[in-house]
């Protein structure tokens, strides 16, 4: 039975998803919350074959995919061996399997295996699917440098209460300190001369603030508001030596299925882990 308690990491075999198992499975730790390890084997898409060769003991395609999920519950326990831990082997395509695998979890964790070498593009197309699909919120975890940071949360005028709330809740598990940051845009009318757009980016930091102090009561939030043109490249500057970008989206790509133009830039471009809290309508769907 799959509890709404529990981290889901996707792991593949790759130093990426290796990165990514580890990071999983110490917010699953701080979290109290059960890791579940996924490997999705792309055999059975390209042969019926998948037993041992007769005579040679530890063949076959599917000991090879089991053995690469034990890898990845290996380098789960390597850094947090009291996780409750379950390990599930899949066959096909990942982006499904994990979408589905993830639904109700606290949080899916993913590494990224982008081809790079194109203007700083580096995160692969089963990540940034997941990002724009999955029904909880994802964490891409491409670089982990500055564990011990404070965590930065981007919110827009609604309030981003999806990112604002799993940012306060690592917040609180792992003692960091809490940075809320919002962005005024002077070309989009939330600047004026009057400095009206100050004070409501000010309302919306203490409201935010407000609730972050309780869902992480003990600890230390500061506010941020910034003027640019550029709300990536505002947060990126603002999130540097961070432990970690939450930010949240409203899906709003150019084809349907993928994120908005700022958190694809903040996904691409970040030194840190992020996490994408997709914003949902009422009743659970994509809005």
């Amino acid at each position: 039975m799959l509890t709404p308690d529990r981290v889901v990491v996707g792991y593949d075999g790759s130093a990426e998803s290796a990165l990514a198992a580890r990071w999983a499975a110490r917010h699953a730790a701080l979290l109290d919350c059960e890791l579940q390890v996924v490997h999705c084997s792309l055999w059975p898409l390209l042969t019926n074959d998948l037993g041992p060769v007769k005579g040679i003991a530890g063949s076959g395609l599917h000991h090879k995919a089991q053995a690469i999920l034990d890898e990845g519950q290996a380098e789960a326990l390597s850094v947090a061996p009291r996780v409750r831990i379950r390990s599930t082997l899949l066959y096909g395509l990942p982006a499904g399997h994990l979408r589905r695998t993830a639904d109700g979890a606290r949080m899916l964790v993913l590494g990224s295996r982008g081809i790079g070498g194109f203007m700083g593009l580096l995160v692969g197309s089963v990540s940034l699917e997941l990002t724009a699909t999955a029904s909880c919120p994802v964490a891409v975890t491409r670089f982990d440098k500055n564990p011990e940071g404070r965590i930065v949360v981007g919110i827009d005028s609604s309030g981003s209460a999806g990112a604002l709330n799993i940012a306060g809740a690592l917040a609180s598990a792992t003692g960091a300190d809490l940075t809320i940051f919002h962005v005024i845009r002077p070309h989009d009318g939330t600047s004026n001369e009057g400095g009206g757009g100050q004070m409501a980016a000010r309302r919306l930091l203490q409201t935010a603030a407000h609730d972050a102090q309780a869902l992480a009561p003990q600890a230390t939030i500061s506010q941020n508001v910034a003027q640019d043109t550029s709300v990536p490249r505002a947060l990126l500057n603002a999130s540097r030596g961070a432990a970690l970008i939450v930010v949240g989206s409203k899906g709003r790509g150019l084809l349907r299925g993928t994120i908005g133009s700022n958190a694809h830039a903040i996904l691409h471009h970040a030194t840190g882990p992020v996490i994408i809290s997709r914003q949902l309508e009422p009743g659970g769907t994509a809005d």
